[in-house]
């Protein structure tokens, strides 16, 4: 399991913000959770390309940072069920925001992302 070498900086919070959230499903994560997909195979299914153990880490990291928790039911097969944290959907109000702006700007934003990929290509 992969062990961080130098200590996170949390000198203001963009950078607290970063440590809790940086992870390229936990956004995601939330919201699905939110939007009430709860179990690990629901989540798997509206992000596909995530693979379950990454899932997984980023569920565990977002139970340890106090934004989801985790509920196992006591049935065979163990039946387990995320949720947020009323620490957790303070963040919904934010992460909504960020959405509703990459919808305004998601014709430019897609140019910008294709172009770079494109050049990485070349």
């Amino acid at each position: 399991m992969y062990e961080r070498k130098t200590s996170p900086s949390l000198n203001c919070g963009l950078d607290l913000i970063g440590e809790v959230l940086y992870g390229k499903w936990k956004v995601r994560l939330l919201w699905f959770i939110d939007q009430g997909h709860k179990r690990p195979s629901e989540l798997q299914r509206k992000i596909p390309d995530a693979t379950r153990r990454v899932l997984n880490v980023q569920l565990k990291e977002l139970e340890d940072h106090e934004l989801v928790t985790r509920k196992i039911y006591p049935v065979v097969p163990p039946k387990v069920e995320y949720s947020l944290t009323e620490f957790g959907k303070t963040l919904i109000p934010v992460i909504s925001a960020l959405g509703q702006w990459g919808d305004a700007h998601q014709d430019r934003l897609r140019d910008v992302i294709l172009k770079r990929a494109a050049g990485a290509l070349d």
